[in-house]
């Protein structure tokens, strides 16, 4: 980026830089990007800047818990007029969520409702697996948890791991609210495995805290791990495994087909030298693995 800015002369904005770090949950590397953001967007008159800006403030600040901020800078982006660019369009996500959170139901169904409008003319799994997570989190009983079902098995479906990480959190806490402990356990400890792995350190806490909620504390990758450790879903099998259920059982509590199970069980054993699955319990809970299973 800084060889195109000497060749041509022409300010580029770190969009991506900013983005990045609002995802991770570097709150003082935002505050920086976002005043540099702000100042250049001014500058040259680009508004898209402005609107990037308060959408990168609400992803970070929905990952903090500080939903009163997140809805507040989620209001400027739903407020703007359509902009080029992903952050208007994803920014009415950010509002549901910060809205619900900061009891504002009113405000959360009318950023659905400019949701939807992106999400049924784009209908993929990303944009209708956000769209049912952003209805789960206003609607109640059977009509939600269907809801998070189906945000979950859409994203799962894709690369986008961070909304995937959403939705089993959002479903992890709903889980929790409704004195489901150990239901939502699994969804939490996958919420901040993936958050883990992807580096989103402040959606990272925000599950841990919600699993100590629960009566559990979040497992931390131990210094020492390698390349060979086992991934986040292929801990989640192998435990599973190991405590008896079937692929079939397995594959209804993650919401993926028996065959994916079969999948990741055989890349399981492939890296833990382990031959079944009546060993797997030794081996997680014995010492053999380098990561802690819970």
């Amino acid at each position: 980026m800084r060889t195109i800015v000497t060749a041509t002369g022409f300010q580029i904005t770190n969009y991506g830089a900013l983005a990045l770090a609002a995802w991770q949950g570097r709150q003082a590397e935002v505050d920086r990007l976002v005043r540099a953001t702000t100042s250049e967007a001014v500058s040259r008159g680009e508004g898209v800047g402005l609107t990037v800006s308060d959408w990168a403030s609400a992803v970070l600040c929905n990952g903090l818990g500080r939903y009163e901020d997140a809805r507040a800078a989620a209001e400027r982006v739903v407020s703007d007029p359509p902009a080029p660019g992903v952050a208007v369009h994803w920014g009415p996500a950010e509002m549901v969520e910060a809205a619900v959170r900061s009891g504002d139901g009113e405000s959360a169904s009318r950023a659905l409702e400019r949701l939807v409008r992106t999400t049924q003319a784009n209908p993929t799994d990303w944009a209708l697996g956000t769209e049912a997570r952003s209805r789960a989190l206003l609607s109640q009983g059977r009509d939600a948890e269907s809801l998070y079902r189906e945000a979950i098995e859409r994203l799962g479906r894709t690369l986008c791991r961070a909304d995937l990480g959403r939705a089993h959190l959002v479903y992890g806490e709903w889980l929790r609210r409704e004195r489901r402990r150990i239901d939502a356990r699994e969804q939490l400890r996958t919420a901040h495995d993936l958050f883990v792995a992807a580096g989103m350190e402040a959606f990272a806490e925000r599950a841990a805290r919600e699993l100590r909620a629960t009566g559990e504390t979040a497992r931390k990758r131990s210094a020492e791990s390698s390349g060979d450790d086992l991934t986040p879903r292929e801990a989640q099998i192998a435990r599973l495994a190991s405590e008896g259920l079937t692929n079939p059982e397995i594959g209804s509590r993650l919401f993926v087909s028996p065959r994916t199970v079969e999948y990741h069980l055989h890349k399981v054993f492939a890296k833990t030298g382990v031959t079944s699955r009546g060993a797997l319990a030794t081996f997680l809970y014995g010492g053999g693995r380098k990561l802690e299973s819970k």
